[in-house]
């Protein structure tokens, strides 16, 4: 196989696509976003805020009354604890790596808020990014004097790395899956079973409360 042939099918093998998502955060609200990952996945967010009064983007001014909003960013993982907590400037980049398999929340608020007047809008631009994709191959390559070659290679074990840990996460939510359905139609016969003792229970006694009632009465 020819190297430009083998190029494009490493280039084709690591698309993959971006969650670019584009919302309105009012002063004093929280908005938050669900990701799930497999264990141990960067997880790399690029956001801009824009001022919400004007349709241009910020300047310097508009860069000032955001950064007084005090917007934030909180990351919290599958079993609700912190795994990332910071202020944010009106645009840059925030990442931290998934330790537990499962949904992570990402939530973005402002700890300002206002009890007269119009509250302040933001208008925000955020691509999540998260494995292959967030990690910056150029600085890697300069950092390890990598050939073109070589960062291709290592772009594909990683995209294979990726890969097989979505494989083993997956395989791991299937088996939790069938074995909450397997415990829930064990408990669902279950119940089956006692419902129908307790029936065949009550028809005996009332049956023997009849017999009992008719022979005091003589009527048998």
């Amino acid at each position: 196989m020819s190297e430009p042939v083998m190029r494009l099918l490493v280039l084709l093998a690591c698309l993959l696509p971006t969650h670019a998502i584009y919302f309105v955060l009012e002063e004093g609200q929280t908005r938050c976003f669900l990701e799930e990952v497999p264990k141990d996945t960067l997880i790399l967010g690029k956001y801009k805020g824009e001022d919400g009064d004007a349709a241009t983007p910020y300047g310097n001014t508009k860069a000032s009354r955001l950064t007084n909003l005090g917007l934030q960013v909180k990351v919290t993982d599958p079993d609700n604890n912190i795994a990332l907590e910071r202020g944010l400037q009106p645009e840059g980049r925030f990442a931290f790596t998934s330790q537990v398999s499962g949904e992570y929340k990402i939530c973005f608020s402002t700890n300002s808020t206002r009890w007269f007047g119009t509250k302040q809008k933001v208008n925000f631009h955020l691509d999540i990014q998260y494995g292959v994709d967030a990690t910056d191959y150029k600085d890697l390559a300069d950092q390890e004097k990598l050939t073109e070659m070589e960062v291709a290679i290592r772009r594909l074990n990683d995209k294979i790395r990726d890969m097989r840990a979505e494989q083993t996460y997956q395989r791991t939510r299937e088996a939790t899956f069938r074995n909450t359905s397997e415990s829930t139609n064990s408990r669902v016969m279950w119940w089956s079973v006692i419902q129908t003792l307790i029936l065949v229970g009550t028809a005996l006694w009332q049956i023997s409360h009849l017999k009992h009632y008719f022979k005091t009465k003589k009527l048998v």
